[in-house]
């Protein structure tokens, strides 16, 4: 009988892994959208929480990365932690898709 309660190194780093680094991209890519460019569309407060949100998720990815490779990829991450990431990663897709869709303009 196998133990359900002990995770499988090899899937979790499967499927942990390239979710972790997609975090990290997309995480990357806005930081430096709200670094370099004023979005005339929020209010500067707006963009600058906004942008210490993202900044605060990528340490927070950082951490369980490193903690997920320095484990030997045997612990998860739990769903209720990547919930906020998530939320946060789509309210950055709606500001980009934002920005370029007024650049094209």
């Amino acid at each position: 009988m196998s133990n359900t309660a002990s995770p499988d190194p090899e899937m979790l780093r499967q499927l942990l892994e390239p979710l972790l680094e997609d975090f990290t991209y997309w995480f990357n890519r806005s930081q430096k959208l709200l670094s370099n460019e004023r979005l005339n569309f929020l209010q500067e407060s707006d963009q600058q929480n906004l942008l210490e949100r993202v900044e605060n998720a990528l340490k927070e990815v950082a951490a369980a990365s490193a903690l997920f490779r320095v484990t030997g990829h045997q612990v998860g991450v739990d769903m209720m932690t990547m919930r906020p990431w998530h939320e946060l990663l789509m309210e950055c897709q709606a500001v980009g898709m934002r920005y370029y869709r007024n650049q094209v303009i």
